[in-house]
C-alpha cells in the first residue's frame, strides 16, 4: 500500500507531466490538498511530506483543525474551497488565508465587512476567487454563467457584479474558481475548463487593473485536463489522502 508521501509525489509528477504537455512551468501550479473528513494528524503528516496548502470545505470543521495545528500556522496556507454561507463569513474571514468560493455579490459584501475586523490595512486584504458555474449544473454553486459567451446579457450582469466587488476595500480578487460536473471521462470536463479560462481572459481585458492570475479548477478525476487548460491551482483530496 502506498504511503501518503508516495501518493503526494505521484500527484506532483502527474501535475508536472500535464504542465509539460502544454509547455507550462510546473512551478506555476499550486497543489491544494483537500482534507475534508481527514483529521489534523493527517494534515500534519502531509505538511511533513511537503504539502503546505490545505483546502477545507466547511468552516466549522476547519476551525477545529486550524486550532489543533495552531503551532504550524506559519507553515500552512488554509484555503476555503466549499460553499460559504453569509452567516459563516465572519469566521471564514478570521480563519482562512484565501476563499475560493465567493459566489455572489451579497456574499462578497458580507465577507468584506467582516474582513475589515481582521485585515485592517490594504496590504492585508483577504484574497478571494469568484466561483463561476459555466456548465449550468443545478447542484453546483457559483455565479450563473452558463452560455455567457453566446448571451451578452448574462456576461454583462456578471460584470456589473464584478465591478462592485472590485470596489470592496478588504477583498483582493485574484481570479476564478469552478467545479466541473463529474464524468467518467475527464475529457468531458475540458470544455468547462476552457470556457472558464476564456472568461478569465475576457475579464482581464474588461478589468485590466486586476491581475486575474488564478484559475482554481480541477480535482482528483480531472486535474490533468484542467492544467492543460490553464489551471493555476488544483484541489486534490482522494489521490493524496485516499478514500474518506
Amino acid at each position: 500500500m502506498e504511503t501518503l508521501t508516495e501518493r503526494l509525489a505521484a500527484v506532483r509528477e502527474r501535475i508536472a507531466a500535464a504542465a509539460r504537455r502544454v509547455n507550462r512551468d510546473p512551478a506555476t501550479i499550486r497543489l491544494v490538498g483537500v482534507t475534508k473528513a481527514h483529521p489534523a494528524e493527517v494534515i500534519r503528516a502531509a505538511l511533513d511530506a511537503g504539502l503546505s496548502d490545505i483546502g477545507e470545505n466547511r468552516v466549522q470543521e476547519a476551525e477545529a483543525k486550524i486550532a489543533a495545528l495552531a503551532a504550524e500556522r506559519h507553515r500552512l496556507t488554509w484555503h476555503l474551497i466549499g460553499h460559504l454561507q453569509t452567516n459563516k463569513a465572519k469566521k471564514a474571514a478570521m480563519l482562512f488565508d484565501m476563499v475560493h468560493s465567493v459566489d455572489s455579490l451579497r456574499l462578497a459584501q458580507v465577507l468584506d465587512r467582516h474582513a475589515a475586523d481582521v485585515h485592517r490595512v490594504a496590504k492585508d486584504r483577504l484574497p478571494v476567487l469568484l466561483q463561476v458555474n459555466v456548465s449550468g449544473e443545478a447542484t453546483k454553486f457559483g455565479f450563473d454563467l452558463c452560455g455567457w459567451d453566446e448571451q451578452p446579457d448574462i456576461y454583462e450582469r456578471f460584470c456589473a457584479d464584478v465591478e462592485q466587488i472590485l470596489t470592496l476595500p478588504r477583498l483582493e480578487v485574484r481570479g476564478l474558481m469552478t467545479i466541473a460536473p463529474w464524468a467518467p471521462d475527464p475529457e468531458q470536463a475540458r470544455p468547462i475548463f476552457r470556457a472558464v479560462r476564456r472568461l478569465r481572459d475576457d475579464l482581464a481585458q474588461r478589468f485590466p487593473a486586476i491581475a486575474w492570475r488564478e484559475l482554481s479548477m480541477g480535482m482528483t478525476d480531472d486535474f490533468e485536463v484542467a492544467i492543460e487548460e490553464g489551471a493555476t491551482m488544483v484541489r486534490i483530496g482522494r489521490a493524496i489522502f485516499g478514500e474518506r
